[in-house]
């Protein structure tokens, strides 16, 4: 059977624990399945900490201080917001300021949909985007995941790895896909990889050529030449995230490409409201119909009878 990203995760993680020192720290780590089987159910080099939020992240950052090479783990990216001053005002400047890394590695897990609600839905790494010193990634495949820790450990700069849960039983590779004659490309990020690989496929269904792009280095924005060269070609472009839509990465990034290329590009993400526990509340990364419904309304084509 072909490991998942949760089987590379925890892998990882074990031989990080029994190779490097290294240290494993967050909340309830154990209590609830060892973090969706991505943690090694053992003692040693896994810490336990209260329910503090900012004093667990202060702890991470001054073990990363240490040499330790901490792994900080974040169940929900809801709880970024509390652990935010000390990676943000320290890790994340300690190389500018003063001349030495803070290598921790920060996981934090997004959610959506199941009821989930207000508090633990959502994929919030845009604020982190924003703060110079700090790495952001958004791997969805064993081997981004195996891609993003070797650099990790060839560096020493703190790196915020947005993971989401719908990725951790994927084994599967994304490759980026070209169209002869597409009509856009699109540039998928987060969960929104998933609902992309979908929509692509219903488009080129209905004779719309599609170009999709998988983006893991959300900062510094990593997006081969061949995927600019496909923009310009094709004169249409889409990025897509699981993020907030409004102030969001998907904004962002498309704003820089729109300035590369002269090329208006779009973005679609998360509405701006608040998700709540009922079905017909929860706001998650946009599906396959919507993504399909954005691109024919960018092309100026008419929606299909049962896309309305």
């Amino acid at each position: 059977m072909d490991k998942t990203v949760a089987d590379t995760i925890r892998e990882l993680t074990r031989q990080h624990i029994a190779d490097n020192n290294g240290l494993v720290l967050g909340q309830c780590l154990s209590a609830v399945g060892w973090v969706q089987n991505t943690v090694p159910a053992q003692k040693k080099g896994i810490e336990e900490l209260p329910m503090t939020d900012i004093a667990g992240a202060g702890i991470a950052v001054g073990a990363a201080l240490t040499g330790r090479r901490p792994i900080f783990i974040l169940r929900f990216q809801s709880l970024n917001w509390l652990n935010a001053s000390p990676i943000i005002n320290h890790a994340a400047k300690t190389k500018a300021l003063f001349g030495y890394g803070c290598p921790l590695f920060i996981r934090a897990s997004g959610d959506e949909g199941n009821s989930m609600g207000p508090v633990h839905s959502g994929t919030h790494h845009a604020p982190f985007m924003y703060v110079p010193g700090l790495s952001v990634v958004a791997p969805m495949t064993p081997g981004e995941y195996q891609k993003i820790w070797a650099h990790f450990m060839d560096h020493d700069d703190p790196m915020f790895v947005s993971e989401h849960r719908i990725s951790y039983r994927n084994s599967e590779e994304f490759v980026d896909q070209y169209d002869n004659g597409a009509e856009i490309t699109i540039f998928a990020a987060s969960a929104s990889r998933f609902q992309a690989v979908e929509a692509a496929a219903k488009l080129r269904q209905e004779g719309v050529g599609v170009n999709l792009i998988h983006l893991v280095w959300l900062k510094p924005l990593n997006i081969p030449a061949a995927a600019i060269e496909a923009l310009q070609s094709c004169g249409n472009g889409l990025v897509l995230d699981s993020g907030f839509e409004v102030c969001g990465a998907s904004r962002s990034i498309a704003y820089d490409l729109t300035h590369q290329t002269g090329i208006a590009v779009h973005a679609l993400a998360l509405e701006d409201r608040s998700s709540g526990v009922a079905k017909n509340l929860e706001n998650i990364s946009p599906r396959p119909e919507r993504i399909v419904a954005k691109v024919k309304n960018i092309l100026g084509k008419l929606l299909s009878t049962h896309q309305l």
